[in-house]
């Protein structure tokens, strides 16, 4: 009888956790569909910064050609890009939200394991955060750490 109650009380927690998860993939699926576009508008926003700041300070030297100046430029924007590009954490969202999911279904002693992939989830959506290369970036990470605060929350109660 002692023993039905925690796996009882398990079973009622794995659906809010569940639901969270369902959260965290239709967050992560939001800001996959748009990651490319905002990067790609970041990009151009960017050359265009640097063609405006560089092209005339640049131009009046003679050392360079404006097609170097401009191949430069597109290097630069090219490198932040990469920097700004969050498909790698987007995948490990998933990943880890899929093995939450296992790990319930599976049952038996979860809290220890749980409790890790949380920190996981959490690391993440921190990176997720500091490479935003836009607000809804931002909002995104802020929305994830919130929900998966609220996992960790249940999760202190399973063993």
């Amino acid at each position: 009888m002692l023993q039905a109650s925690p796996e009882r009380e398990g079973s009622a927690l794995a659906t809010p956790i569940l639901q969270r998860c369902d959260g965290i993939g239709t967050i992560v699926e939001q800001v996959r569909a748009r990651h490319l576009e905002l990067l790609a508008a970041l990009e151009r926003k960017l050359a265009e910064r640097l063609e405006k700041a560089l092209l005339p300070a640049l131009g009046g030297t003679g050392t360079l050609t404006r097609e170097e100046i401009a191949d430069r430029i597109r290097q630069e924007v090219t490198l932040y890009g990469l920097r700004a590009d969050v498909e790698e954490e987007l995948n490990r969202l998933a990943t880890h939200v899929s093995e939450v999911r296992r790990i319930l279904e599976q049952g038996g002693t979860v809290g220890r394991r749980l409790d890790f992939l949380m920190q996981e989830l959490n690391r993440e959506a921190n990176t997720l955060g500091s490479k935003a290369a836009a607000i809804e970036m931002t909002q995104a990470a802020v929305e994830l750490k919130l929900l998966i605060e609220q996992m960790r929350e249940q999760i202190q109660n399973l063993e």
